[in-house]
């Protein structure tokens, strides 16, 4: 506000001394009159930004009586920027009506002042100037307004596309830590689970034999070197850089490695592979794996004396199922505390509470075989805890990537 009443102080002040130096229409008024338009065209300057359409009024009556009394030379310059301020801060539907008015009362004025005349050339003369006054200052306001309209949607449009590229940012952040997690619980577990319930059975055992507790103590160092050698697999992948697939990556067709490993840790596994094994996509593969190994280091803490793993390749699709008993802790005649696997010794009874689990083993197999676009059930079926996971499979060598 301060700006614009500045502006129009100065505008008046420069009025003024071309009104003294004669810049206007000589008539039988005293000169002081022309002062009048000019302070009401320059209060118009004061409220161009804050009320438009008042600034407009103040023009259109200040011109009108300077056009009675003059007209004269800096009014009607002044006039001009009250018709450009309410097309460029006035409502848009206003902008669009003011420039047909401005138009028709440009062709009127030229038409008007022809006839009175009667010289074609007043009527061009006169046109042209109401066609500067008035049509020019709405289309120049019109033009602006539109390129403003139109960086202020740029704008918008980039701030809403940074937003969404931020949303996608946190997002994939996101993905990546489950699938971390995923990962790190899945290669973890199984090892770990091992040691654990081996450790604490030969802790709560005091009637074992030094060969016992040297078998023992081999099958907890393994699957320490095991663990071991999968974290730095999995640092070495979080630091590599680019897309270059992993050469080592876990295969469904190893399963047989992981029930042996459960067999040393002392339960009695049953392993099935019915249909011809065939080549899985990467995402598949692993998927399948991670999930049997899960299931078993389920049943190794939780299951009964044995476990069942089918391994069915079918067409498009390969079935991944665990099924192990739900039995009674077996107790240790000694203490009475429920007895652990102790190498090949002694079967696997309920491992519940000794070695405790975070929850994320049922929803980890589950996600992951959502994700490559297979199903996932498990729960007691007749005195058995089942684990089943059907993952998609290509039905040719064509496609035997379309699953990952």
């Amino acid at each position: 506000m301060q700006r614009e009443a500045s502006w129009a102080g100065l505008a008046f002040v420069g009025g003024l001394l071309l009104i003294v130096g004669g810049a206007y229409t000589h008539r039988e008024v005293p000169e002081g009159w022309l002062a009048v338009p000019l302070a009401l065209v320059c209060l118009g300057v004061v409220v161009r930004q804050r009320a438009p359409l008042v600034g407009l009024a103040l023009g259109t009556v200040g011109i009108g009586v300077d056009l009675v009394v003059g007209p004269s030379l800096p009014t009607v310059l002044i006039f001009t920027d009250n018709v450009y301020a309410a097309a460029l801060y006035g409502p848009a539907s206003f902008s669009r009506w003011l420039l047909g008015a401005a138009t028709v009362l440009s062709v009127l004025a030229g038409g008007v002042t022809g006839v009175l005349s009667g010289d074609w050339r007043a009527l061009a003369v006169n046109g042209i100037q109401a066609g500067l006054v008035l049509v020019t200052p709405v289309t120049t306001a019109m033009v602006l307004r539109q390129q403003r309209e139109q960086a202020a949607a740029e704008r918008a449009r980039a701030e809403q596309v940074a937003r969404l590229a931020e949303l996608d940012r946190e997002a994939a952040i996101a993905t990546e830590r489950t699938r971390m997690a995923r990962e790190l619980h899945d290669m973890i577990a199984n090892h770990f689970s091992a040691i654990a319930i081996q450790s604490t059975g030969a802790l709560s055992r005091t009637d074992l034999s030094a060969a016992a507790v040297r078998k023992i103590m081999e099958s907890v160092r393994e699957n320490s070197l095991k663990g071991l050698a999968e974290m730095r697999t999995m640092i070495g992948l979080l630091r590599q850089e680019g897309d270059e697939a992993e050469t080592t990556r876990p295969r469904l067709a190893d399963a047989e490695s992981l029930v042996e490993r459960s067999r040393r840790a002392g339960m009695a596994a049953d392993f099935r592979v019915e249909g011809e094994s065939r080549e899985l996509s990467p995402a598949v593969d692993l998927a399948g794996y991670r999930i049997l190994q899960e299931a078993l280091t389920n049943a190794l803490k939780h299951g009964g004396r044995s476990a069942v793993v089918k391994v069915v390749y079918e067409s498009g699709q390969v079935t991944v199922a665990v099924d192990n008993p739900v039995d009674k802790p077996v107790s240790n005649p000694v203490d009475g505390r429920p007895a652990l696997p102790l190498a090949a010794e002694v079967f696997p009874g309920d491992g519940a509470g000794l070695v405790p689990g975070a929850g994320a083993g049922l929803v980890g197999m589950r996600e992951r075989a959502v994700l490559v676009g297979g199903s996932f059930e498990a729960g007691v079926d007749g005195g058995l805890w089942r684990v089943k996971a059907v993952l998609p499979m290509p039905k040719d060598r064509k496609g035997q990537w379309e699953a990952g």
